[in-house]
């Protein structure tokens, strides 16, 4: 049975393409700070539990994971915070960083022998972030900008392998990601992404011939939409 690395797969994006995966007859090792092997009733589940926004943690797991056998890495872990930049906490800059963009780094290189033998898949979960440029927004672009020009660096390098490299890049997507920000998606269906239809992505992906890749995949909703959480 071929495995999966999912991170970010206690909730949101990562859990939606950890059932998707699962439905599909991969064995998948989710990994988040506090997955459980309850989260997902399936014994081809595994769960880790790391904080990869802590560097310490994410060398531990990458340690582990260089051992093993892996056809498919998905990247979803991140999370953003939107404020103007010198309002930012230097803390929540350096795990931000950590997070969206130095941890995916350190994975694909932990596993990048295991996938290109495979002939497999790595997949970045990025944001319509890191096509654009928006005010409020410039650590957490800056992260998901450079997870996508590193994706497609990769992808030239790799190009003599057989693993195809794809970044995914999200519009507003209804999830926890949005619990501690002062914005939500809007109520309106046209108006957002739900975590299902990246899910649904990676499906398409992984059911293309070989030949092809999908190297850059967005995804937006129909309309625009945003609602802004009424202060306690």
């Amino acid at each position: 049975m071929r495995k999966a690395v999912v991170t970010g797969a206690s909730s949101g994006i990562g859990k939606a393409i950890t059932n998707k995966l699962l439905h599909l007859g991969y064995s998948v090792v989710g990994i988040s700070r506090t997955i459980s092997y309850d989260a997902f009733s399936h014994k081809y589940f595994q769960a880790l539990q790391y904080d990869l926004s802590n560097a310490k943690q994410t060398e531990e797991l990458c340690e582990i994971l260089q051992k093993d056998d892996v056809y498919i890495l998905v990247n979803a872990a991140g999370f953003g915070r939107f404020s103007p930049h010198e309002e930012l906490n230097s803390k929540t800059i350096e795990a931000m960083t950590h997070l969206n963009l130095t941890t995916p780094m350190l994975l694909s290189n932990a596993l990048l022998h295991s996938l290109k033998k495979n002939e497999g898949y790595l997949i970045n979960i990025n944001s319509i972030e890191a096509l654009r440029a928006s005010k409020f927004a410039g650590v957490y672009s800056a992260t998901k900008a450079g997870l996508r020009a590193f994706g497609d660096a990769l992808f030239e390098e790799t190009r003599k392998s057989a693993l195809s490299i794809t970044n995914i890049n999200p519009d507003m997507t209804e999830s926890n990601f949005y619990d501690e920000l002062r914005f939500d998606v809007s109520e309106n269906e046209n108006e957002k992404l739900l975590a299902d239809d990246i899910a649904n992505a990676i499906e398409h992906i992984l059911s293309m011939r070989k030949g092809a890749v999908v190297s850059d995949y967005t995804l937006r909703s129909l309309h625009f939409g945003i609602k802004k959480k009424t202060k306690k």
